[in-house]
């Protein structure tokens, strides 16, 4: 089964037939690589590069404090993301532009929250830490699997999810126990995703695909990490301002 994320069921996993199981089967891929096989460390090391990137940006954007650089970053973030995800070819330069750009973006909402309450950013990135673990032990316990149903599940949360949040735009987040419900729930949502994240990529690495696919894995699994510290730092700042 592939994952919902729509980076990881692009074009260049069009090789990966669904179903596919952990075995090199023959049956299970439309062609061999041509280059060496993709690997987890690839994928580690490629997710290490993106966020480095990533912070070292966000720390320009930071220091800058300047809304503006927010708005290029989303914006800017939002076309190299439709290029990564829908190009049959993998792209590292506009991967990594990416990550600069989710770095401008991030950087400035991180001071922004952090003017707000002080101290917000530490706490968002050590509990985004703490659920990106509890997920993987989780994951790879058996604990959580990724199912057919599991998957139809979580892309009906993932459209109401969306739709909400463009009404919002114009309505206004709510408030009081509403508010920290939903920011619950979108905690849990992103981190549900960062799961099928995972059983993609080890579907990938079983199914042999090119080694230059790990930075398609690793594009991925930063924008799930993205969305979900994004949400952590939304569901503390509610906390924090009814204290």
């Amino acid at each position: 089964m592939r994952s919902s994320n729509p980076v990881l069921t692009g074009r260049g996993f069009a090789r990966i037939k669904e179903g596919s199981t952990q075995t090199h089967d023959l049956n299970t891929l439309e062609s061999r690589p041509s280059s060496a096989p993709m690997s987890i460390d690839d994928v580690v090391i490629k997710t290490a590069g993106l966020f480095a990137v990533l912070v070292a940006v966000g720390t320009f954007a930071w220091r800058a404090n300047s809304p503006g650089l927010a708005l290029v970053g989303f914006l800017g973030g939002f076309i190299l993301a439709m290029v990564n995800s829908f190009s049959k070819k993998v792209r590292p330069g506009f991967v990594l532009a990416y990550a600069a750009a989710q770095g401008l973006a991030i950087g400035t909402i991180s001071r922004i929250y952090n003017d707000a309450y002080q101290g917000i950013v530490g706490q968002a990135v050590i509990a985004t830490g703490c659920a990106f673990g509890g997920v993987l032990l989780a994951y790879r316990s058996g604990k959580i699997r990724v199912t057919p149903k599991f998957t139809r599940i979580m892309m009906g949360a993932l459209i109401g999810y969306v739709v909400f949040g463009l009404v919002t735009l114009f309505t206004g987040f709510p408030s009081g126990s509403l508010g920290l419900l939903i920011a619950v729930g979108g905690v849990a949502l992103a981190s549900m995703f960062i799961v099928m994240d995972f059983d993609q990529i080890e579907k990938a690495v079983a199914a042999r695909v090119p080694q230059e696919e790990s930075w398609r894995c690793a594009f991925g699994l930063m924008v799930t990490l993205v969305w979900l510290y994004l949400e952590v730092l939304r569901l503390i700042s509610i906390l924090r301002s009814n204290d």
